[in-house]
């Protein structure tokens, strides 16, 4: 069998081998991509395939809530065609890196189009203890302002002291909010997720949407390769659908009044909303909140009344809350889940699909015994 061998890629060979260059790189060019955190990254890399070369920022077992870039983050983006990002508010360092490392690429909201659930009304459930004294309190401010209308012509040199008081409380008030406000200055926009849940991932339903944009993204910035993107995506879907079947079926041996559970931060919201499962939480939605008295004290009395059976750590979260709370109640530590980030290669969570499979596994395990 004999070879012909043009005269133009003989031409190209030679210049490559003069240049000390591997001919292969010419056709195995691959799109420079950038997610955000590790679960995106997993979830880029299903869709891409081998057509991407994809840096994630913040690794296995790190937490998004408190990052800060580096400058290797930044040289990855400058060179990005594609950046993923979670958005809701996640990524709060997000702009300044990318003001630093001048992105000129094109950048995928991987939860545009999702369901998204806002903040307010269950923190608002999650304090009713501390509500119901704040109305006990102004109750009796109510009364004890009646009484002093009451006592006006009599008491007036009191009145002005009263006031004088008040007017002393509410700058005592507003000085210890400004030393909290200058404390955390630095990182408030950073970190502030402006009244929604960013965790959207925690939930099968939400990371379908995740892939078909991602796969967009992709198709976007490679037009060549667009229909393996969209075979790979298709691929992983119909793998989420599959899973999603056999971890609601493990959920359903678990009656819906014993669904009930502690974690120390509040990152299960999508999750308990598609496996009907109440998660209560001392802290907000970031691992930079910190718990109240007030609210730890609501919590402990939450487990001892709804006889919660199992509180739970995290892979990112400060577990001595979790561990307080433990000793000071019944309920058991019933494993470690995983909110806002994989484990590394050798952890029991080192994919989205095996994170997911996980974490339902252990809830079953801990709320069975």
């Amino acid at each position: 069998m004999t070879f012909k061998i043009t005269k133009k890629a003989y031409l190209i060979a030679s210049i490559a081998l003069g240049l000390g260059v591997n001919t292969t790189a010419f056709a195995n060019d691959k799109i420079p991509v950038v997610a955000s955190f590790s679960i995106l990254g997993d979830l880029v890399s299903e869709v891409g395939g081998s057509h991407i070369d994809i840096t994630t920022l913040v690794k296995a077992n790190g937490d998004a809530h408190v990052y800060s870039p580096t400058p290797k983050d930044a040289l990855a983006i400058r060179k990005a065609k594609l950046l993923i990002v979670n958005g809701l508010n996640f990524e709060g360092w997000m702009p300044r890196i990318l003001e630093s490392a001048h992105f000129q690429g094109t950048t995928i909201v991987a939860s545009d189009g999702i369901n998204v659930i806002t903040l307010g009304d269950d923190e608002h459930e999650d304090h009713a203890d501390h509500d119901e004294k704040h109305h006990e309190d102004a109750d009796h401010d109510e009364k004890h302002e009646d009484h002093a209308d009451h006592d006006e012509m009599h008491h007036e040199d009191a009145d002005h002291d009263e006031k004088h008081e008040d007017h002393a409380d509410h700058d005592e008030m507003h000085h210890e909010d400004t030393d909290h406000d200058e404390k955390h200055e630095e990182h408030a926009s950073e970190h502030h997720h402006d009244g929604v849940d960013p965790h959207a991932w925690n939930s099968i339903i939400n990371v379908k949407t995740y892939v078909k944009n991602i796969a967009s993204g992709l198709s976007q910035v490679d037009p060549e390769n667009a229909n393996d993107y969209q075979q790979n995506a298709q691929g992983y879907l119909q793998k989420l659908d599959k899973l999603e079947i056999k971890l609601h079926a493990k959920l359903d041996t678990i009656p819906l009044s014993q669904r009930k559970l502690i974690t120390p931060h509040d990152a299960f919201a999508y999750f308990a909303r598609d496996f009907k499962i109440e998660f209560i939480a001392p802290q907000g939605t970031s691992t930079e909140s910190e718990a109240s008295a007030s609210d730890m004290a609501a919590i402990i009395k939450q487990i001892r009344k709804d006889k919660v059976g199992a509180v739970f750590m995290e892979n990112i979260a400060d577990n001595r809350i979790i561990e307080q709370i433990s000793q000071e109640t019944d309920a058991k530590i019933g494993g470690e889940l995983f909110s806002g980030s994989l484990s590394d290669k050798q952890g029991p969570a080192s994919t989205y699909l095996k994170m997911i499979e996980y974490n339902v596994n252990t809830i079953v395990s801990a709320l069975t015994k």
